[in-house]
């Protein structure tokens, strides 16, 4: 009875993580010999990794992932992808977004490219940092609607707090002088501030093209690929595999 009772105190104070502690460990005959210090701080580890789970969720749910199910543990290696295990592994250490650099991630349509990126995003949400991920349509479609109910500031500043942010498939959209101004703005807010990645099916030596050339495209290219690591994915399309 007095279980019961702290169980439901326990609820009621919303420590759910040792509520349901208490009601799996008690049962346990493995623990019937530990000690009253030794089960507390069994219990505390649960309600620790419990809320830690919680928050990992809510950033997960906040990135706004496509492919929920993109992790590092589910790429695929092979000897015709463009990269190696031991390289994405060692981008999954996060040193790059520490030292807020960036990451360009190349490669033609259904080889793998936003797989990966988002793949890195979760990553980056499982060591408790915000992400947020942005196909370029949606991207130009936010600005245009911040711009136009006065609320592009707002829209720059909540970009600019996101450690990594995923701008995918760069290329897809014709962009006006005044959407590349803002994508601009978008990069001067974050530069040294954050890490971007940017998946596209253009070679990084074609986004000066894509982006008209001239003042503009120069100050963008320049401020992503001065410190982006690159990743250029070869290869026969994955699609089918990942749908």
């Amino acid at each position: 009875m007095i279980i019961e009772q702290t169980i439901d105190r326990l609820t009621q104070m919303k420590l759910f993580g040792m509520s349901e502690s208490v009601k799996k460990r008690i049962s346990r005959p493995d623990h019937r010999d530990l000690s009253l210090s030794d089960m507390l701080g069994l219990i505390v580890d649960d309600e620790w990794i419990y809320r830690d789970n919680k928050r990992r969720q809510l950033r997960e749910g906040a990135a706004k992932f496509k492919d929920k199910q993109a992790t590092i543990e589910s790429i695929e290696y092979s000897a015709a992808r463009g990269f190696t295990k031991s390289q994405i592994l060692e981008l999954a250490q996060l040193t790059w977004v520490t030292k807020k650099q960036n990451l360009a991630v190349t490669g033609p349509t259904g080889s793998g490219k936003s797989w990966l990126a988002q793949s890195l995003g979760q990553q980056a949400c499982r060591e408790g940092l915000k992400v947020l991920f942005l196909r370029q349509p949606a991207l130009i479609h936010q600005i245009l609607v911040a711009k136009a109910t006065q609320g592009l500031p707002s829209l720059l500043k909540r970009l600019s707090k996101v450690n990594v942010l995923i701008i995918d498939d760069l290329g897809v959209s014709l962009m006006t002088d005044e959407v590349r101004r803002d994508l601009l703005e978008v990069l001067e807010d974050r530069y040294s501030v954050g890490s971007t990645i940017i998946t596209s099916q253009l070679p990084v030596a074609e986004w000066h093209e894509y982006l008209a050339g001239g003042r503009i495209a120069d100050a963008i290219c320049d401020r992503f690929t001065r410190n982006a690591h690159r990743i250029e994915i070869t290869g026969p399309s994955l699609r089918p595999e990942l749908d």
